[in-house]
């Protein structure tokens, strides 16, 4: 069954494409979503879509942008454009994107429909290439990985960082990178290079630093997914974590009374 990824950064969009058609008469199912550009690189590589539809309009990274990032890594992604109609010929003009259709928001359900049927003709014709499951010819040993990780302490800034611009930074396919992470490291890239971000974002976390400037120097300048990394990893939301901090500097203990006491 194909894989489908909604990338909108307004949740009622995002909910009515999902909940407007039916998918499995396509051989289809919503695999993931996203609500910025940012997060669909960050999430990309664990959906592995073989679709998506992608907003044009959106924060930090629109669609545009995505597009230019998601076609070069994953030439056989089948990728949608919505826009508004002021945005409509903007889009257009972006001859050079991998795009496989353009659409005026809102969607006519009619038109979707056309477009589905097409796209799943298209994936029909392909072999299941895109998310690159040719395994190296030699068998990589762990001081690879060793680099890898080293990589990606060093690059977890970059936004756009994720499984497969890694793997071709390497020389290795997606699929070949993420089970040898896994095996070595005993954890997933994603998580991994979260933990990473995440870490660096505590080190640099404080009572008088704002979560967005923080998310940015992390590698994810989307603030709102950032949050939810951020209280994933600590338990705490990012202002409850900085004023923890804040009571521990003024000597107080966690439920506000005297840390002497």
């Amino acid at each position: 069954m194909y894989k489908v990824m909604i990338i909108d950064d307004e949740a009622s969009s995002r909910k009515l494409i999902r909940n407007s058609f039916d998918w499995e008469s396509f051989d289809m199912q919503v695999a993931g979503e996203a609500a910025s550009g940012i997060e669909a690189i960050n999430t990309i590589d664990e959906i592995r879509p073989d679709l998506a539809f992608v907003d044009i309009s959106m924060p930090f990274m629109n669609g545009i942008e995505f597009s230019e990032i998601a076609s070069e890594r994953y030439p056989d992604l089948i990728i949608v454009i919505m826009t508004a109609h002021d945005k409509f010929e903007y889009a257009r003009k972006c001859v050079s994107l991998h795009i496989f259709e353009y659409m005026l928001k809102p969607m006519v359900r009619s038109e979707v429909i056309e477009v589905l049927k097409k796209a799943k003709a298209r994936l029909d014709e392909t072999g299941p290439v895109a998310w690159g499951e040719t395994e190296n010819a030699s068998e990589q040993q762990s001081s690879a990985m060793e680099s890898v990780m080293k990589y990606i302490q060093t690059n977890y800034t970059d936004s756009t960082l994720n499984l497969t611009s890694v793997a071709q930074a390497f020389g290795f396919s997606s699929s070949y990178l993420s089970r040898k992470f896994k095996a070595e490291t005993g954890k997933g890239f994603a998580q991994y290079l979260t933990e990473c971000r995440m870490e660096n974002a505590i080190k640099l976390a404080g009572p008088d630093v704002k979560m967005f400037n923080i998310s940015a120097r992390v590698g994810i300048p989307d603030p709102n997914y950032f949050g939810r990394c951020f209280k994933k990893y600590t338990g705490k939301s990012y202002s409850d974590y900085a004023a923890s901090l804040d009571a521990q500097g003024s000597g107080e203990a966690p439920d506000g009374g005297s840390a002497g006491s």
